[in-house]
């Protein structure tokens, strides 16, 4: 493998990458929640008319949704051409010359604590079984036949992004009209709230600022909407 591809590659595997995942999933339902309660306070405050706010709030999550997804497909399209590009380099070089490359082997094991002898054992019983496949995990931190899927991706950061954003929109049109706007944002905020400290927790930062970075966040977006609202209420807009 060659210094140009260790450094384009950071390699993740088993516990934590399926925690990255989760953590995806927590910060897209994180922003369906934020973007869609700043949508339908910003609504409500112009409008107490609960068909126009239902169907802001629909065409909010569609294009959040679709956006989400999309964007999320072209990001890990790119990491698995990226990805099928260094398993192809790491064929050829396999190919071109095996010794180098068990002697590479050697090396990586040697440098995790193995002793030379052991070090060197291992990466032939590895080579003889599946040299590829030796190769991709401890060069790569890839396994071949479970290259991440773009697919897989879009559909789950649209889930999470919908079911993110359903919460505010119920939240504004379920209570009475008066009581709209503060169930609303009370409910956002400890949503915000939550998210904030599972992200934190999979990510294992501290909770404390993850928390009041999201609520803050998520106040501030409800506060500008909602004065964008008021705004157009009284203007007349």
């Amino acid at each position: 493998m060659t210094e140009a591809a260790e450094g384009r590659y950071l390699p993740q595997t088993g516990l934590a990458a399926k925690l990255n995942w989760l953590r995806a999933g927590v910060l897209g339902a994180n922003d369906g929640i934020v973007s869609t309660a700043g949508l339908v306070v910003g609504v409500a405050a112009a409008s107490s008319d609960t068909d126009t706010i239902l169907t802001a709030g629909i065409a909010g999550i569609s294009a959040g949704a679709i956006s989400m997804a999309v964007g999320e497909y072209v990001s890990v399209s790119t990491q698995r051409d990226t990805e099928k590009a260094l398993l192809e380099q790491e064929s050829r070089e396999l190919e071109q010359d095996p010794a180098d490359e068990l002697n590479e082997l050697t090396a990586i094991y040697h440098a995790k604590g193995l002793s030379a002898e052991t070090a060197r054992k291992v990466a032939e019983e590895l080579t003889a079984y599946d040299a590829f496949a030796a190769h991709a995990e401890a060069e790569l931190g890839l396994n071949p036949d479970e290259l991440t899927n773009p697919w897989h991706a879009a559909l789950s950061s649209a889930i999470s992004f919908t079911v993110g954003a359903l919460l505010p929109l119920l939240a504004i049109l379920l209570p009475p009209t008066p009581a709209r706007i503060p169930v609303t944002m009370i409910a956002v905020l400890l949503a915000l709230a939550l998210t904030g400290s599972i992200s934190a927790g999979l990510g294992g930062s501290s909770r404390a600022r993850a928390v009041a970075r999201v609520v803050i966040g998520g106040a501030l977006a409800m506060a500008v909407t909602y004065g964008i609202g008021q705004f157009a209420d009284v203007t007349g807009i």
